[in-house]
């Protein structure tokens, strides 16, 4: 049985506690042997379980460093999905590895940031890849094979969620989708909605609307007049779970780095256009 690791800023949240059962799950669908077996967190959580305590109850092995978790590891994952500020810190032993490493959303809090992790885990000839699950939707991964980034003229995502951790979503369904050939971002917004306009350099054009209640969509039109309307995203954590494990066991890396890097120079920009309504702000990489 491969084991993986599990770096956490703190444990006991929704991604460290779903992730175990469906690794097991989702391994045996797929005649992996994979199990998640170690785990170290930064922190406890002030109002929830300890480490030893979702330890315990997820029976993984706490160890007492993140140098022992590197070296028991066949693979490792980087947690702390709400809190990327911490993901340089905690990563910086598993990016030397040369072991192959899944950086839960969002990669990074900045584009600087994301470049010089991909550049250690590069020098370290560490596999390493990111994404939103929404990368990975039945109905997102179908629509990325039936168009190609350039037929689609003019594409509009919904999201749900708070922008600070859930604009990596609506963003990776552009990119996905549309590529990485963007030139500058916008937004409309008031305190209970805002809309981002994603403009490319070819003329071609991408909407990101996010409010509360919200589900994940997308609705797209192609140059030829085409439409395809995606009204729920499917499976997208079985998937994405499959995809991890058959990087570990590759290690192939299934998402590029260069639209790892786009989808964080957007999250960026677009936190400046909520600053400065209705302003374009350059997409910078």
């Amino acid at each position: 049985m491969k084991k993986i690791g599990f770096i956490d800023y703190y444990l006991d949240e929704w991604h460290a506690n779903n992730y175990p059962k469906w690794i097991k799950e989702r391994a045996a669908a797929l005649g992996l042997s994979w199990t998640v077996a170690y785990a170290w967190a930064d922190v406890d959580k002030n109002d929830g379980l300890t480490t030893a305590e979702w330890c315990e109850q997820q029976q993984v092995m706490q160890v007492a460093t993140i140098e022992q978790l590197v070296q028991l590891s066949d693979a490792i994952i980087v947690l702390s999905p709400d809190h990327p500020e911490h993901h340089e810190r905690l990563s910086q032993l598993a990016l030397q590895s040369g072991k192959p490493v899944y950086m839960d959303k969002t990669f990074a809090p900045d584009v600087a940031t994301a470049l010089a992790m991909f550049s250690l885990a590069e020098r370290h000839q560490t596999p390493l890849f990111s994404s939103s699950a929404l990368r990975f939707a039945d109905e997102i991964q179908a629509a990325a094979r039936d168009f190609t980034p350039q037929s689609i003229g003019y594409a509009s995502m919904m999201s749900p969620g708070k922008y600070s951790n859930y604009a990596v979503h609506p963003f990776e369904m552009v990119v996905t989708l549309m590529g990485t050939d963007i030139k500058r971002i916008k937004c409309h917004a008031n305190e209970w909605g805002r809309q981002f306009i994603v403009a490319f350099h070819d003329g071609r054009q991408a909407t990101v609307e996010q409010t509360a209640s919200a589900t994940f969509q997308a609705t797209m039109a192609t140059k030829t007049g085409e439409g395809q309307h995606i009204a729920q995203c499917s499976h997208m954590f079985e998937n994405l779970i499959d995809a991890i494990l058959q990087f570990f066991e590759t290690p192939i890396v299934p998402v590029p780095k260069e639209e790892t890097v786009v989808i964080m120079a957007l999250i960026e920009a677009g936190s400046k256009a909520l600053k400065q309504p209705d302003q374009w702000i350059e997409v910078m990489v």
